[in-house]
């Protein structure tokens, strides 16, 4: 459970300071929950701040994990995290990032080592201190995400599809127990676009995505439409219209009007 309490961000400038999120309460329990809204509305930096890559500067963001997180992810961490035990991102922010996995729209941007394999390698460095016994672990991850074939491919020749895939099993070899993506298909094409789609929806993981793809949003239990730093529509609100076709209708007439 991903939990908002009045949480705000505000943004320095060299002119001035800039409220990029005012305070927002909200209760995230659902498996898939969408965040959408236009450009600069303010939802990116509400996805980061659930694993603490943006701290809010009032209120709070806490983690808890329900009972059954420890088995619905397999080899998670989420055992060393009670039901009733509630993380705060900025006090708990080193175990908060080991149980939230973050996946930006540019795989680039993650992607660091020189070969697939390595980059893979490279997340399991703390779980697997042997070398031998972490490349194995590599490999068992790229090919479950069917990437074995790349193993010692550069990173830098891979398509756009297989770099975002990629990042996606680097972040996912940790098994987190939540993973939040931040307009995960935005430089995709149609056919990439909807493969990582399919993908994010079959984690057993908590999802959290914050999009502009409309379809993908429509397949999530939840939706909430972020404005100027708000929550505008939830579809988890009945003055919202109580459900996700609803907020998303929304949304485009709100863009439309």
């Amino acid at each position: 459970m991903i939990q908002f309490d009045s949480a705000a961000f505000v943004a320095p400038t060299p002119n001035a300071e800039v409220q990029v999120l005012r305070p927002i309460s909200l209760t995230l329990n659902e498996q898939r929950v969408a965040l959408i809204g236009a450009n600069g509305s303010g939802k990116s930096s509400l996805a980061r701040m659930v694993n603490g890559l943006v701290e809010p500067t009032s209120g709070a963001v806490r983690i808890s994990l329900p009972s059954n997180s420890a088995s619905t992810v397999k080899g998670s961490p989420a055992n060393t995290v009670s039901s009733e035990q509630q993380l705060d991102t900025v006090r708990d922010g080193a175990a908060v990032r080991r149980l939230v996995g973050f996946v930006f729209t540019d795989p680039s941007a993650q992607l660091v080592m020189p070969t697939v394999l390595e980059d893979v390698a490279l997340s399991l460095r703390k779980t697997h201190p042997n070398k031998t016994e972490r490349n194995t672990a590599a490999r068992a991850v790229l090919a479950e995400y069917g990437l074995d074939h790349l193993a010692e491919r550069s990173v830098h020749t891979l398509s756009g599809g297989q770099k975002q895939m990629l990042a996606l099993a680097s972040v996912l070899a940790t098994r987190p127990a939540i993973l939040v993506a931040d307009e995960p298909t935005t430089l995709l094409d149609l056919k990439n676009s909807a493969l990582i789609s399919t993908m994010l929806l079959a984690l057993p993981q908590q999802v959290i995505i914050a999009t502009h793809d409309l379809e993908l949003a429509a397949k999530c239990e939840r939706v909430v439409v972020i404005d100027s730093g708000r929550v505008a529509c939830d579809s988890h609100d009945s003055r919202c219209g109580g459900d996700v076709d609803a907020a998303i209708a929304w949304y485009r007439a709100s863009v439309t009007a």
